[in-house]
């Protein structure tokens, strides 16, 4: 039995006071002990020594006397240094204070634990400096925070390196791209990692560099794969269909966006490009993307995660993500939760005959930053559509291991699970928004999961240890004719290649089982074109998608981990591209292809703070801590694909003083 009952239990305790996780934990100890507090983030805090978040949820979910564990815990807090680090060698408070990995951590939970920016005075946050990296293209870009010095990574994989405090900039890396190198998918990067006194950045060109962290010098430049793919062009396309009078600006082929990411020695990267299909110009400047072609045919190659040697660039391993055996998979006849595909499996099954090399094509990029589970070395990463996108003549079966949630033994890549969320996919419902790592709390029980913001318009958490699924959210976006299939006259369906949840970063907050997802609500027109081989000429058949005129917006929606239900959603004018950012203090941060950059309460969605920019503000913001002064950061350089005003910012706020 617990002998304390005292309410003012907390406050007696001879501990003391830690601002950078202190929200967290006083949310634990309120809940536990039953205690009210009118304002929470000036209470005297009790900081646990030592002990992990996800422990400090067992103690509370499990232990009927946490008031011993606490008091425990305090007395022994002058031989403690600081909380477990999730970055070895690096002091729990720095890390705490800076932004030093895309997700943060390796969770990829995008919530800051900084404390001086809250909802009763985030009403009074204002520019603190600006920076203009004089190349105005689509900027996603994740700035990085460490040692006082903000790394980010510009288009065309420029870097630089500015202080974090004024903004000035220390340096600069002019990336030169390969002659004649297809740049596949557009120019922007989703960020650099640092680690190991160097800055690594992923390029267009499928080249992984490393930078020396203090003066920008090339320290290692390596080939990451080779420029062999096919890249289909509108040749292929019917004279009769207007979309082959259209410019390509992109097509299949290879090359590298995500942010990368520092483990165990290892730098770890994936390519992106090889399903990405034809595209084609917008056909006007405000929209949501021209049309995208799968053309039938032979384009692209198997998608890979690889890692190398911090040290020298030397590859240490490589996952395809096309086995070359078994990539027909056992012919799903519906998603696993069991949605049906309308496949018809018994003609996929007579074509595999013809397609027996259909993996040498098969697509499956990489395009989102793997977030890490350090206690079993296990890393989770989602891929891309099969290839030829939208188009399946030359690909039945399941396409292993598209589309998937995969699970991966960090230090040999080997597989150990893979969630594949739409078999056989035709629609372009690539795995692109990052997986996030936490403890879930099912039936009284703490299970270490991941979950994923997908494309199909619903949220997945899956077990960590065997990929089982745990919960699916109901529908964060608007649906209509799920998995239906392209048609000569043409099927609308949303949501469709554009998601539901795109490539921006979810965030989650594990204390509420709170997930935060920016969306999309775009209807796509799918189309089937077919003719027959004549006057010499071989059969033409392709399927293509591209919004339609009807209206379309964006969801920012805050999902009930515990029911699937939706908490609260805002709808904004324009669909939303870019991440979010959480704060212990219950903010959420997220910008607009307007814009606008706002700040909402994450407990109700009200619109606390809003500012203008002259660029559209598509993507992820951070936050840091320099000298006491809390930051908000953000690039803000538009998006091409969405006809948001391109810009070159970073802009920086913080509390007036």
């Amino acid at each position: 039995m617990c002998a304390i009952s005292d309410e003012n239990f907390i406050q007696q305790l001879p501990c003391f006071s830690f601002e950078m996780t202190s929200v967290y934990y006083a949310e634990i100890f309120r809940k536990a002990l039953k205690i009210n507090y009118t304002n929470l983030y000036t209470m005297p805090i009790v900081f646990m020594c030592g002990l992990r978040r996800e422990t400090l949820m067992r103690y509370q979910l499990k232990h009927a006397c946490l008031k011993s564990v606490v008091l425990l815990s305090c007395l022994a807090i002058t031989a403690c240094a600081g909380l477990s680090s999730k970055y070895a060698g690096t002091k729990s408070g720095a890390v705490d204070k800076e932004w030093p990995s895309f997700g943060r951590d390796y969770t990829n939970q995008h919530i800051s634990p900084l404390t001086q920016i809250n909802p009763q005075n985030v009403k009074d946050l204002k520019l603190a400096w600006q920076f203009k990296s004089g190349v105005a293209a689509s900027f996603q870009a994740t700035p990085i925070v460490t040692n006082g010095v903000m790394y980010v990574a510009l288009p065309y994989n420029h870097v630089v390196a500015l202080d974090a405090k004024t903004g000035q900039e220390l340096w600069r890396y002019k990336h030169v791209r390969r002659a004649h190198w297809k740049m596949c998918c557009g120019p922007a990067n989703r960020g650099v990692a640092v680690s190991d006194g160097k800055v690594f950045i992923g390029t267009v060109d499928a080249r992984l560099i490393a930078l020396d962290a203090k003066n920008g010098a090339k320290v290692w430049d390596i080939d990451v794969a080779d420029d062999t793919a096919l890249t289909e062009n509108t040749s292929s396309l019917s004279r009769a269909d207007v979309k082959s009078q259209k410019d390509a600006y992109g097509g299949t082929g290879v090359g590298i966006s995500m942010a990368p990411v520092v483990y165990h020695g290892k730098v770890i990267v994936g390519i992106t490009g090889v399903g990405f299909g034809l595209h084609l110009d917008t056909p006007r400047a405000d929209a949501p993307l021209g049309a995208v072609v799968g053309v039938d045919g032979r384009y692209g190659r198997p998608g890979f995660l690889a890692a190398f040697d911090v040290n020298n660039g030397k590859r240490v391993w490589k996952f395809d993500t096309i086995p070359v055996q078994g990539w027909e998979g056992v012919f799903a006849e519906t998603t696993p939760d069991g949605v049906s595909l309308n496949r018809n499996v018994a003609a996929e099954k007579a074509n595999v005959i013809n397609n027996k090399d259909a993996w040498r094509y098969g697509g499956g990029s990489a395009w989102s930053t793997p977030a890490i589970d350090t206690k079993t070395n296990t890393l989770y990463f989602g891929t891309g559509n099969p290839s030829p996108q939208m188009n399946d003549i030359s690909r039945p079966g399941d396409n292993l291991y598209t589309v998937s949630l995969v699970a991966l033994d960090t230090e040999t890549g080997k597989l150990k699970w893979y969630y594949q969320q739409v078999p056989h996919d035709v629609w372009g419902y690539d795995l692109a928004s990052p997986p996030v790592l936490f403890n879930y709390i099912k039936d009284g029980k703490t299970i270490p999961a991941v979950g994923q913001a997908s494309k199909t318009g619903w949220y997945y958490v899956n077990d960590r240890a065997t990929g089982q699924l745990l919960m699916k959210s109901d529908a964060f976006v608007p649906q209509k004719n799920m998995f239906a299939k392209a048609s000569h006259e043409g099927t609308v369906l949303y949501p469709g290649i554009l998601g539901g949840a795109n490539w921006g970063p979810s965030a989650l907050d594990e204390i509420k089982q709170t997930s935060f997802v920016s969306a999309i609500h775009a209807p796509i027109k799918y189309t089937l074109v077919e003719e027959p081989a004549k006057n010499g000429l071989p059969a033409i058949r392709y399927a293509s998608s591209e919004p339609t005129k009807d209206p379309r917006w964006g969801v920012l929606s805050a999902i009930d981990l515990s029911t699937g239900k939706m908490h609260w959603q805002v709808k904004t004018d324009q669909p939303l591209t870019g991440g979010l950012l959480a704060t212990s203090t219950g903010l959420l941060f997220m910008g607009e292809g307007s814009g606008n950059f706002n700040a909402y309460n994450s407990n109700t969605g009200d619109l606390l703070w809003q500012t203008k920019v002259n660029a559209g503000v598509n993507a992820p913001p951070i936050s840091y801590e320099i000298d006491g002064v809390q930051y908000i950061a953000v690039a803000a350089g538009g998006n091409a694909i969405f006809g948001y005003t391109a810009g070159d910012n970073i802009v920086v706020y913080a509390l007036s003083k």
